[in-house]
């Protein structure tokens, strides 16, 4: 396993994190209050009565909930950006996340929960191992489900992509709204390149003996993710360009530019970030 990979985008989807969210918040009110060793009379090491139990299960949840909540919504702020959170940074939130959680209990059973005789040490050693179960359980089934549907997805893309390449003799690249909608579906030889601004893309392309564009509530980034495996690439923070459009790479002006076949000729920025990768496409090409 590579750690210095990026996280799947689907890891932070905004419906995805959501289901994360309630997903956990489910299967830890059960199982806290239904199996052991998650049972939350161990955890506190006290004989409650069902509605006790119930109702200091639930705030526990609720504490949990709230960590999970506000650690979610920073990193998909964070990823808002361009820069990709890394498979190691990502662990290391989920770490950050059973810590935190734990010490909320630990500091909650201090506070609230006067018969336990217990040092705070060891309440927060049994806290979180109990955290870590009740956590990263539904963490682990939930990211298998998550790639599982993604590869699904991506699947039935390809399919559908063959379906259109049979009728018409070439393949069709469909594009989709940040819901997932189709909103438009163009051949991969009359895509130019992409430009993305916030969260709109504008897509370039081929009509007839012009250049059309078409513009799509989607971010740059969702984009690249959904079609790494074509010739589009990524070549600058704003930009993609369909690299089998592309005529010469140019240095002009201490700036590198990638220069299209097209009449006019069609000029993309090429940044420093992406540099490498492109002159290594260009030289296998």
């Amino acid at each position: 396993m590579d750690l210095n990979q990026k996280i799947p985008a689907y890891l932070i989807l905004k419906k995805n994190i959501i289901r994360l969210i309630l997903f956990t918040a489910g299967f830890a009110l059960l199982f806290i209050n239904l199996y052991s060793p998650f049972d939350v009379r161990n955890w506190f090491g006290l004989d409650l009565k069902s509605e006790e139990l119930f109702f200091y299960s639930s705030l526990v949840i609720l504490t949990g909930v709230l960590v999970a909540v506000i650690s979610r919504v920073i990193l998909y702020q964070y990823n808002r950006k361009e820069i990709r959170t890394k498979l190691w940074a990502f662990l290391s939130i989920i770490g950050l996340e059973v810590i935190s959680m734990s010490l909320f209990y630990t500091i909650y059973e201090s506070a609230f929960i006067k018969n336990d005789s217990r040092e705070f040490y060891e309440v927060f050693k049994v806290s979180f191992q109990n955290t870590t179960l009740v956590l990263l359980l539904p963490y682990a089934v939930l990211w298998l489900y998550f790639s599982w549907q993604d590869k699904s997805h991506r699947i039935k893309e390809l399919t559908e992509s063959d379906e259109d390449s049979f009728r018409d003799g070439k393949t069709m690249i469909p594009f989709k709204d940040e819901k997932g909608t189709m909103r438009i579906s163009l051949k991969l030889d009359d895509i130019l390149y992409l430009k993305g601004a916030d969260n709109y893309v504008s897509i370039y392309y081929s009509s007839k003996s012009s250049v059309s564009t078409f513009l799509l509530r989607n971010t740059i980034k969702n984009l690249e993710e959904q079609i790494k495996d074509l010739p589009i690439t990524r070549c600058h923070r704003s930009y993609m360009v369909n690299f089998e459009k592309i005529k010469i790479i140019r240095r002009d002006k201490g700036i590198h530019v990638l220069e299209m076949e097209t009449d006019p000729p069609i000029e993309v920025p090429l940044s420093k970030t992406y540099m490498n990768e492109v002159f290594q496409l260009f030289g296998n090409i």
